[in-house]
């Protein structure tokens, strides 16, 4: 925090300042004595009538009453990671769709609109990567229109918490009333040391071919479809990894891209009856080194933030947390 010459906090920020990285201290019950001191540190998103709203790295917003700032000033962006490879969020944001491609996609200026009949969020929401060439609002609107031409509900996809998010973008969203639905960490690694890992006892086949084996074992729920097979064999060099189980369904399967330094998984799924004894290990190493052969030297992954047993074992295996994504849909009017 910062102070005066005399030891007093100060507050020097002014809503000149949105769109900057800021860190603040602020009083959480009375403004007098007594009050219980708290800090934030994120995205100032907007300064309005009184009311600052900052966005945390997760996505979480904060709004506090001007009224009780203690402290505040500018700090500088979050520090270089260091853990995993150097990334970038624009080179990381283009990998992941490169490795996730929908049917169809229409540019807005420089927002991408993606649809693949509604086989998952990624697939089938905006992927803004700058200017959509007009006022948000109408941009949002011609995204509405689009969506609902093809019978689709209306997401955007988000990013915040690194350098070059859009905390703005998604405070914008929220205020003109679109909902946050899910919100998921980018974690990325260092590959090598995955591929390194013991084989162990589980028999770990790879296929460029996307069968309806492996399907039954990672979308049991999902009725397949020509979208669903494009979505899942898109991408620069896609292989497909499982483990052999009972009744021709894999015990366990997980899906690879290999594109340039970048080696993105994706359909990481177990038998829940055959869970706990490596398997989910075993086919990532399998595919770190088939990723690794092919020249990729880092690797990255999307999980729920809810789905606290996958993320352990990403943990576990040295993924760290990048940056999060959110997807946001517009309220039904």
């Amino acid at each position: 925090m910062e102070f005066t010459g005399g030891g007093r906090l100060e507050v020097r920020l002014t809503s000149a300042d949105v769109g900057k990285r800021v860190s603040v201290r602020y009083v959480t019950d009375s403004p007098g004595a007594g009050g219980r001191f708290t800090d934030a540190v994120g995205v100032l998103t907007s300064w309005d009538e009184g009311v600052l709203t900052i966005t945390r790295k997760s996505g979480e917003t904060v709004r506090i009453a001007e009224l009780r700032l203690v402290a505040g000033k500018i700090v500088p962006a979050a520090p270089a990671r260091r853990r995993g490879p150097a990334a970038t969020f624009p080179e990381l944001s283009r990998a992941c769709a490169r490795g996730w491609q929908p049917v169809e996609s229409e540019a807005l200026g420089d927002w991408t609109l993606r649809a693949a009949d509604g086989f998952t969020r990624r697939a089938n929401s905006v992927l803004p990567a700058g200017d959509p060439g007009m006022p948000v609002a109408e941009a949002l609107e011609a995204v509405r229109e689009w969506y609902a031409d093809r019978k689709l509900p209306a997401y955007v996809q988000t990013a915040t918490g690194a350098e070059g998010t859009q905390e703005l973008l998604a405070a914008e969203l929220e205020r003109l009333g679109w909902s946050r639905e899910v919100t998921a960490e980018l974690r990325i690694a260092a590959l090598a040391p995955l591929g390194d890992r013991e084989p162990g006892p589980a028999e770990v086949r790879l296929s460029r071919t996307l069968d309806e084996p492996w399907l039954r074992r990672a979308r049991p729920s999902v009725v397949t479809t020509p979208a669903v097979r494009h979505v899942l064999a898109s991408g620069p060099s896609v292989w497909f990894a499982s483990v052999p189980g009972t009744g021709g369904v894999p015990a366990a399967v997980g899906r690879l891209v290999v594109d340039g330094r970048w080696a993105g998984f994706t359909a990481v799924e177990v038998d829940p009856g055959q869970r706990r004894r490596g398997l989910a290990t075993a086919v990532m190493a399998a595919l770190a080194r088939q990723a690794l052969d092919e020249g990729a030297s880092a690797a990255w992954l999307q999980v729920e933030t809810d789905n606290d047993g996958a993320r352990a074992l990403y943990e576990g295996m040295g993924f760290a947390v990048h940056h999060h994504y959110h997807h946001y849909r517009r309220a039904e009017a």
